[in-house]
């Protein structure tokens, strides 16, 4: 389980940092905002990345799940009250899992129809999300 946790850990830092720099305006990866909008986002019509104040918010709330997932498993001391990490870990169960199934649903589809996203979010994004939420749920249990 300690692999499992710490690969998490590192897939979900890696995400942060994206999100970081995106929250800076560089666009990594993709040559424009445009050409990244529509790998990342896949909104019909996509051609700018969300505000950058959402990306920051992305960034700190994956280094927090980092944090959650660190106490749950036993391998950082907690700050707040354990009941807290217990409910963040459920919640963060959820947050993984729906959007990973979300990658199969015909409304998501619908929204985010945009290529390359939508295969991607098939074969990549939507399968990882639901690792993640696997690996978030063998903690909580």
């Amino acid at each position: 389980m300690a692999v499992l946790v710490f690969v998490t850990v590192l897939v979900l830092a890696v995400i942060a940092g994206l999100h970081l720099l995106w929250a800076l305006g560089i666009w990594f990866p993709g040559g424009d905002e445009a050409q990244l909008a529509r790998r990342v986002t896949g909104f019909a019509g996509a051609t700018r990345m969300p505000p950058k104040p959402a990306s920051l918010f992305v960034a700190v709330a994956l280094v927090v799940a980092c944090h959650i997932l660190e106490v749950g498993a036993g391998r950082a001391e907690p700050i707040l009250p354990a009941g807290l990490y217990d409910l963040a870990l459920w919640g963060l169960v959820a947050v993984f899992c729906g959007r990973g199934l979300a990658a199969w649903t015909a409304p998501w589809r619908r929204l985010t129809p945009e290529e390359p996203f939508a295969t991607m979010d098939r074969r990549y994004f939507g399968p990882l999300c639901l690792a993640i939420g696997v690996v978030f749920l063998s903690v909580a249990i």
